[in-house]
């Protein structure tokens, strides 16, 4: 539930359209055409595209993006997974045109309102099973910010900015950005975001530990690319167990963590890539993974 920042001055970066017809972006109807989606070289490219809103979340938007990255976790041949999008915005928060007026709400039509929306679309970047990055072209606000910071890697464009909004507005942060923010930068530099909601620079952001990466405005769609071409060429189950012990150790106990960590080798050793990747140690040659 958040409502849309003024624009920032940001060029957009979107990732270059495949040449070869099998992967180029699908024709779009009403709803594709608010999520653009491409795969390319094992990544899968998904790209807000409603740049008159900045790329306010809608209804439509967030369930297809669910539903992309369901899709990305299930399809093998995919690898690892751009979220990024068109125009001056990365993401302004939730579109709340259509919401009911206060008056007519019952109780508790909040609360599930925000599992069933702005909850599961985090939660879903978070248990997507392959690599997810951002390429914030623009301003991230919001949700939009919370958007970004629950992939696992997050790159920015110079010009781009995230700002905690709901307090200018008299609201409580969703889609998990008190969650989010202390796990991140811990609790004292969370609260001040949340606190004051004033905006923060890609520099700024980069320094606290929120980015990974600051680049030219112009480089965002070539440096995506690369890191998530590199994700690709990886042994995918092995980066997909890696995700999750990361992710839960920041809930659990070192011994829960241990047992996890365990766990995980166990499975992993059954994979065809990580006997590639012993092989391929023991013969001295560079390893060739195949997601499998």
């Amino acid at each position: 539930m958040t409502p849309s920042p003024s624009p920032g001055p940001v060029p957009p970066a979107v990732p270059d359209a495949p040449d070869d017809p099998a992967t180029r972006a699908e024709p779009v109807d009403t709803v594709d055409s608010l999520v653009l989606h491409a795969t390319d070289n094992g990544v899968s490219w998904l790209t807000l595209n409603r740049p008159e809103a900045m790329n306010a979340v809608t209804w439509d938007q967030r369930e297809r993006l669910i539903g992309r990255l369901a899709d990305a976790s299930a399809d093998p041949d995919v690898r690892a997974v751009v979220l990024t999008a068109t125009g001056k915005g990365f993401c302004a928060g939730a579109d709340l045109r259509g919401a009911p007026p206060a008056g007519e709400r019952v109780a508790g039509e909040v609360a599930r309102m925000i599992r069933d929306g702005a909850q599961r679309l985090i939660t879903a970047v978070l248990d997507c099973e392959k690599p997810v990055i951002a390429a914030v072209n623009g301003t991230a606000a919001g949700l939009g910010a919370h958007l970004a910071l629950a992939c696992d890697l997050v790159l920015a464009a110079e010009s781009a900015r995230f700002i905690e909004v709901f307090v200018r507005r008299g609201l409580v942060p969703d889609g998990g950005g008190a969650y989010l923010l202390p796990r991140l930068i811990g609790p004292q530099r969370a609260k001040e975001l949340l606190f004051f909601g004033d905006a923060l620079s890609a520099a700024e952001a980069e320094r606290l530990g929120l980015v990974n990466r600051v680049v030219p405005d112009g480089e965002l769609a070539k440096t995506a690319r690369e890191w998530a071409e590199r994700l690709a060429a990886g042994p995918t189950r092995a980066l997909a167990l890696t995700k999750q012990l990361v992710n839960a150790s920041l809930d659990t106990d070192r011994s829960a963590a241990f047992a996890a960590e365990a766990a995980a080798q166990e499975i992993n050793m059954t994979t065809a890539d990580a006997q590639e990747g012993v092989a391929s140690f023991v013969a001295r040659r560079r390893p060739v993974f195949r997601g499998r």
